[in-house]
């Protein structure tokens, strides 16, 4: 038997087992937590973006483009998050912060279109 069949055969399923036991980032709750303040920031960026993009054309465009960023990336890793985990809420794998970074995540790529569709018109 070869090192590789071996390796194959014992790490592959361990590595799995303990992604979908504790979701992303090693424990489920600090994970989750990252990606819900990461879509929280967005949240933020995207609020202040749409009210600088109110100004005049061209205004608060990198804030928008990272309010849209951060909302994506935060939308993606919850719903992977999410996937990972096999427990319900309350089991401490962060399942209830994922679903707060897919909330923060949409409303922050929602803020940060609005603020980039509005730095795009012209005056």
């Amino acid at each position: 038997m070869s090192i590789s069949h071996l390796l194959a055969g014992t790490v592959a399923p361990v590595a799995h087992t303990s992604l979908a036991a504790g979701g992303i980032g090693g424990s489920g709750r600090a994970g989750a937590t990252v990606i819900a303040v990461m879509g929280l920031a967005g949240v933020v960026v995207g609020g202040l973006a749409l009210t600088r993009s109110r100004r005049g054309a061209g205004e608060g465009r990198v804030q928008a483009l990272v309010a849209v960023a951060a909302g994506l990336v935060s939308l993606v890793l919850s719903v992977w998050h999410l996937a990972l985990t096999t427990e319900g809420l309350g089991t401490g794998q962060g399942r209830a912060g994922a679903l707060a970074g897919v909330a923060f995540g949409l409303v922050g790529t929602v803020l940060g279109g609005l603020a980039l569709a509005r730095s795009r018109r012209t005056s």
